[in-house]
């Protein structure tokens, strides 16, 4: 990648500092995901799976998400599928009610998969249109657990009768690449439909979303670029890349 961006940047010619920033980013945004970035919320209801390991920022973004869609009209039914973290179910409780929407938990060691799948049926029968779920918290380098998720998949494409649905992976923008170990073994698991770039608010730049994007071909759809409700935003790549190089 890093010697596809160098001959975009000779190929423009620039002469100033500030044209060859352009010129970075333009060539940056040429390799990232050329996929929608908006969400996917067909379905009845749709339905949106957060994943990454614990501490990357799920849950947050789970409670922002639904407050950003609540304030769009849409009627959302959060899940707190983390049964087997401590106090997952609490924190997303709570993010639920700041929120100001309706939630759903499973009680504590419950399969998540199952808990899921009765959220799904819950939401159709009280016509709640997006159903956001805040899965288990996993490492990557956890084969068994991994294939757990998977198994949220499989059980959410049935409980949707195989109607598309978003697979998010958050990703925390202080961890570097990192997050690209990550994204390539969560998208075995459960091939994965769009990152959430959360942290943005740090000093972090969360410039591995670029190769992430260009090896995987999956885009980024949005960011937390703060620790309120509010701060949850549609990812723009082209101001995200000049932020990057500019900065």
């Amino acid at each position: 990648m890093a010697s596809r961006l160098a001959a975009g940047v000779r190929s423009s010619e620039p002469r100033t500092r500030e044209e060859a920033a352009e010129a970075l980013a333009a060539a940056a945004t040429s390799v990232m995901s050329r996929k929608p970035r908006e969400l996917n919320l067909t379905g009845d209801p749709a339905c949106i799976l957060l994943y990454g390991v614990n501490g990357a920022g799920k849950t947050t973004t789970a409670g922002k998400l639904a407050h950003r869609l609540q304030k769009e009209g849409h009627t959302p039914l959060v899940v707190a599928a983390d049964t087997y973290r401590a106090a997952g179910i609490e924190q997303m409780v709570v993010w639920a009610e700041r929120a100001g929407v309706a939630h759903f938990e499973g009680s504590a060691g419950a399969d998540p998969a199952s808990v899921v799948f009765e959220a799904v049926q819950l939401a159709r029968r009280r016509g709640q249109d997006v159903v956001i779920a805040d899965t288990a918290g996993r490492l990557q380098t956890q084969r068994n657990l991994l294939e757990e998720l998977a198994k949220v998949g499989r059980v959410t494409a049935k409980a949707l009768d195989d109607a598309a649905y978003e697979s998010l992976l958050v990703l925390d923008a202080v961890l570097g690449l990192t997050n690209l170990v990550q994204a390539r073994e969560f998208n075995k698991a459960i091939p994965v439909t769009g990152l959430v770039l959360a942290k943005l608010d740090s000093s972090a730049k969360g410039g591995s979303i670029v190769p992430i994007e260009s090896e995987l071909d999956v885009p980024a759809k949005l960011a937390g670029v703060g620790e309120g409700i509010d701060d949850l935003a549609p990812f723009d790549a082209r101001a995200f890349v000049r932020a990057i190089f500019e900065g």
